[in-house]
């Protein structure tokens, strides 16, 4: 039996930062991190909440993630905006681009932000969901490090790749959120499984021959199995595009593991459409997307992509979250 600790959303944010921050990265890059890591947890995706805490540290560390980078905003055109990582982390990066991002998608009705040589971005939705909190339909992709086989072959040409896209709400929550990967699950919890020696579902990894395996170091050493078979691959081509070829960020046949220390920064990119509904269908909008959430939640048994987190997020709020005790210490022993 896995033993907990339940901690509060600030106890996490706190426990994050203070991690990064004495393996060596900024107090400016840590808070938008260490912030990101509490929502994660609140959100019950805990394979990339503070479990996460300890590779970042270590990336800090052998140089993977410049801990110190400064991100740097350009405006090549009315509607577009640039950020250059830096090689730091991506959150620093999305919340520089998103502060010019949120006014500028109100006044012209939709703009977009590219970011090119960032760093895992964590959980997506996360992303999308703060461009919903404003009144706006986000739409975001993010690149990584090839481990998906194309259609026919065995060897990794794309990422797990995930879109995302968060649609606003009347109560500051978005209406609807989808946040999936291309893959058939997440790499993160392939990882997860390998970490605590557990094997994975047949339909996760294949292996180095386009084998299904419940072994997760030999998923990690094969590809992840696409969701849905070809159409997978296609939303991991799509998401490539607008990730890396569309922001100059490196593909992931180029990229370094996040995973690791091996490599040196991976260099991928985030991009990220912001529109306001109120430009593109006026007042129409609101009862169009209550009219589809409505037509769902009147189904018996049914629910909605982001339901889940959405519950987890508002019952996290008040009660804290229970935390692997492993994970814990291997944070502490950090802050020695």
């Amino acid at each position: 039996m896995i033993e907990t600790r339940t901690l509060t959303l600030t106890e996490i944010e706190d426990l994050s930062f203070q991690a990064l921050v004495a393996a060596g990265t900024s107090e400016e890059n840590a808070r938008p991190l260490a912030q990101a890591t509490a929502a994660t947890e609140a959100d019950g995706v805990a394979s990339h909440g503070l479990a996460y805490i300890p590779i970042y540290c270590e990336h800090v560390q052998c140089g993977k993630v410049d801990g110190k980078a400064e991100p740097v905003l350009s405006q090549p055109k009315p509607g577009v905006l640039n950020v250059d990582a830096a090689t730091g982390f991506a959150h620093a990066a999305i919340d520089l681009g998103f502060e010019k991002l949120i006014p500028l998608a109100r006044e012209q009705g939709v703009a977009v932000l590219a970011i090119k040589n960032s760093y895992n971005c964590g959980v997506l939705g996360y992303h999308t969901y703060r461009l919903a909190q404003a009144g706006l339909v986000g739409l975001g992709f993010t690149n990584a490090p090839a481990s998906i086989a194309p259609s026919g072959g065995a060897k990794p040409v794309v990422g797990t790749n995930p879109f995302s896209i968060a649609v606003p709400g009347d109560d500051g929550q978005p209406a609807l959120l989808i946040d999936q990967s291309a893959s058939t699950i997440a790499k993160s919890e392939v990882m997860k499984h390998a970490r605590e020696g557990k094997p994975i579902p047949v339909g996760w990894a294949l292996d180095a021959d386009g084998n299904p395996t419940t072994d997760p170091n030999i998923g990690l050493k094969g590809s992840m199995a696409p969701s849905g078979g070809y159409k997978g691959v296609g939303i991991a081509l799509l998401t490539e595009i607008m990730a890396a070829a569309l922001t100059g960020a490196t593909l992931g046949i180029h990229a370094s593991p996040f995973s690791g220390t091996a490599g040196g920064p991976p260099k991928t990119g985030q991009f990220f459409i912001a529109v306001d509904p109120a430009a593109t269908a006026g007042g129409n909008f609101s009862d169009g997307i209550l009219a589809l959430v409505e037509a769902i939640h009147s189904q018996e048994g049914a629910h909605l992509p982001g339901d889940g987190r959405r519950s987890k997020r508002l019952l996290a709020q008040g009660n804290g979250v229970a935390v692997n005790t492993a994970t814990l210490e291997k944070i502490e022993a950090i802050l020695k």
